[in-house]
């Protein structure tokens, strides 16, 4: 297949991923592989598609976890329940490079996408299946989502507060996931690259949202192995470090202060708190002493932060070389200086109309990211089948007996 239209530097130029996805691990996985320049094309269910298309509707109309994830991919609505439909996928893997799928547990087993399969029909191919818990084990046959992953690695105990476990905000796992899977992805392409003509130059590569928690918990499962205990969460805090929280300033916002070492310590006691009395007190010489005596300590930063309004605090930590921040909501955020000043946002095309939208991350020198539009679903099915050979007369035939979809437009709420 030939990408459609890529930016001339993009480093994924040529690549092709069939995404066999839903939620967010495995679109956010191949939204970073369409920001890098691949061309995605995103197979879903004629009935309704990733049902991700539908937890809300307040992004004119569409959903908001479905815009953040899908856009620069193209979608093509096939029944893969079908003979047809099945056929109409293996003529898209035949030309492509990757394969990312979250399906259900056992799901890509039953249509013949099996590991085994796969690397015995397509031997360059990489294929990723991004599951619940893995391939094996007790528990790989039971379905996962992002608190499901959370709540089984630890993550909601050491998060919130002592009696009040909490899930994360955003969903880290499902995200993280995604993330490794993209790494993990290209990594496998590069080895590809350099062992050409080398037999199985493919992968087969398995990620399960609970191997990704339990590596992001691999401080506190350290922790809790070495000392026996298990620390409380602490809210906007830290168990590993003190002082390090959020406090409340005289004009009604919250700063949030940290230090990270002893001498961070010692310039927020004697330059900021005015208190050399606590910068010599032996209790405090050691992160290991002010973690045990963390109340006296916010206490101090407390009496100090009430007395002083956010714009003073944060000059001043400032000009002492303290980190700090501003405890900010979500609407805030969106207005942030820090990203419309850095031209961080971008407009991209939905079904509905243009929305705003983050570039990612990373900021490459003299590569612009596409930015690709969202896919209504089904939009681009008859040109994609077009495209691997599929005639007129098959194309009908197969809309007709509801193999294949769309395009399905969606009205924007007025």
């Amino acid at each position: 297949m030939t990408p459609v239209d890529p930016p001339a530097a993009a480093p994924l130029a040529g690549i092709t991923v069939i995404a066999l996805e839903q939620a967010v691990s495995a679109p956010m996985c191949t939204r970073v592989l369409a920001d890098f320049g691949a061309r995605v094309i995103k197979v879903e269910n004629p009935v309704g598609g990733d049902f991700a298309r539908h937890y809300d509707d307040v992004v004119l109309g569409q959903a908001a976890h479905f815009v953040w994830v899908n856009r620069g991919k193209e979608s093509v609505a096939i029944d893969l329940k079908t003979v047809g439909g099945l056929d109409i996928l293996h003529r898209l893997l035949s030309s492509a490079d990757v394969l990312v799928s979250n399906l259900a547990p056992g799901a890509t087993a039953r249509l013949g996408l099996s590991p085994e399969e796969l690397a015995a029909r397509y031997p360059s191919l990489v294929a990723v299946e991004i599951d619940g818990f893995g391939r094996d084990g007790p528990l790989s046959h039971k379905r996962a989502y992002d608190l499901l992953a959370q709540a089984e690695a630890g993550v909601c105990a050491v998060t919130g507060t002592a009696g009040s476990p909490a899930k994360p905000g955003p969903p880290v796992a499902d995200a993280t996931t995604g993330l490794y899977a993209a790494l993990s992805i290209v990594t496998a392409l590069y080895r590809r690259d350099v062992t050409r003509g080398v037999e199985k130059a493919g992968a087969s590569i398995g990620l399960s949202l609970f191997d990704t928690m339990a590596e992001l918990m691999g401080y506190h499962l350290t922790y809790a192995r070495h000392a026996g205990v298990d620390q409380e969460p602490l809210g906007m805090s830290s168990p590993a470090v003190a002082p390090y929280g959020a406090y409340p300033t005289a004009d009604g916002h919250t700063v949030v202060l940290g230090t990270t070492n002893d001498r961070e310590w010692q310039r927020l006691a004697t330059t900021i708190l005015q208190r050399p009395d606590l910068a010599a007190d032996n209790r405090f010489r050691t992160n290991t002493g002010r973690t045990r005596h963390r109340a006296e300590l916010d206490a101090a930063i407390t009496a100090w932060c009430t007395r002083h309004d956010l714009a003073d605090i944060q000059r001043i930590a400032d000009e002492a070389g303290i980190g700090n921040a501003r405890y900010n909501r979500p609407s805030e955020v969106v207005a942030h200086p820090q990203l419309s000043q850095r031209d961080r946002w971008r407009d991209i095309d939905t079904p509905a109309g243009p929305i705003p939208s983050l570039l990612p991350p990373a900021v490459i020198a003299d590569y612009e990211p596409p930015m690709g539009p969202v896919p209504a679903l089904g939009a681009d099915t008859d040109r994609l089948l077009s495209e691997i050979g599929c005639t007129a007369g098959e194309i009908e035939l197969w809309r007709s007996t509801a193999v294949i979809g769309g395009p399905v437009p969606t009205e924007a709420v007025t």
